[in-house]
């Protein structure tokens, strides 16, 4: 669940190239280069987040590559390789390898209570990336180009871990503490829809899991 390290070395490693340009120059117009890239860079950050959020409300959810937290979150249970692709619409109806399955009044409403959960959950983690990434930008924006004139460190990837890990906290602690209901909804709908049931891999475990990661991660802050 270390998700702030490799996000904190992949913006190093996309920044290093204005590094080069800037320890080879210490003019404004190289301050102004960089802060055009980070702008750039805060826009785009922007769009692709904005663009997540429209697809998960317009498009169907997917079920098939199941719902998992923790160090066992990519345990594989048996035979579920091998099942066939399952969807929950907008509308509500579950699809099952392309084809609808007949459901009553009852059964639509629970399968739009959990996909409107699981949606609410993927969003907490997109509001928590881009805030995270956002934050990984400002401390580099504030501090790439001294540190660059001056010769690179170590602090700079510190400064820009410590800021991520900041907004990473939060997200994931909100995800942990909406897991139990997500699990209530699942079982509900697992025993009202038979077919439905392949899919319910979320388990009790894996929430224990989840905050076990939480305080494991963030147990120094």
């Amino acid at each position: 669940m270390n998700a702030s390290k490799p996000l904190a070395l992949a913006l190093l490693a996309a920044l290093l190239p204005l590094g080069a340009q800037a320890a080879g120059s210490a003019s404004s117009g190289t301050r102004t280069e960089i802060k055009r890239e980070m702008a750039d860079a805060r826009q785009e950050v922007r769009v692709e987040m904005a663009k997540a959020r429209v697809e998960l409300d317009s498009e169907n959810l997917s079920l098939d590559k199941g719902l998992h937290f923790g160090k066992n979150g990519k345990k594989e249970s048996a035979g579920k390789d091998s099942l066939p692709v399952a969807q929950i619409t907008p509308k509500g109806d579950f699809l099952v390898d392309g084809k609808a399955v007949t459901i009553d009044a009852r059964q639509r409403q629970q399968l739009l209570d959990y996909r409107g959960q699981i949606i609410e959950l993927a969003k907490v983690g997109i509001d928590g990336g881009e805030q995270a990434a956002m934050a990984a930008l400002d401390a580099t924006d504030v501090s790439l180009f001294s540190l660059i004139v001056g010769g690179l460190s170590g602090s700079l990837e510190r400064r820009v871990e410590a800021s991520v890990k900041q907004h990473v906290e939060p997200m994931v602690r909100q995800m942990c503490q909406r897991l139990p209901q997500v699990l209530e909804s699942q079982q509900q709908l697992a025993a009202n829809l038979s077919q439905f049931r392949p899919y319910a891999n979320l388990e009790r475990d894996d929430i224990e899991d989840c905050e076990r990661e939480l305080r494991n991660e963030f147990a120094a802050r």
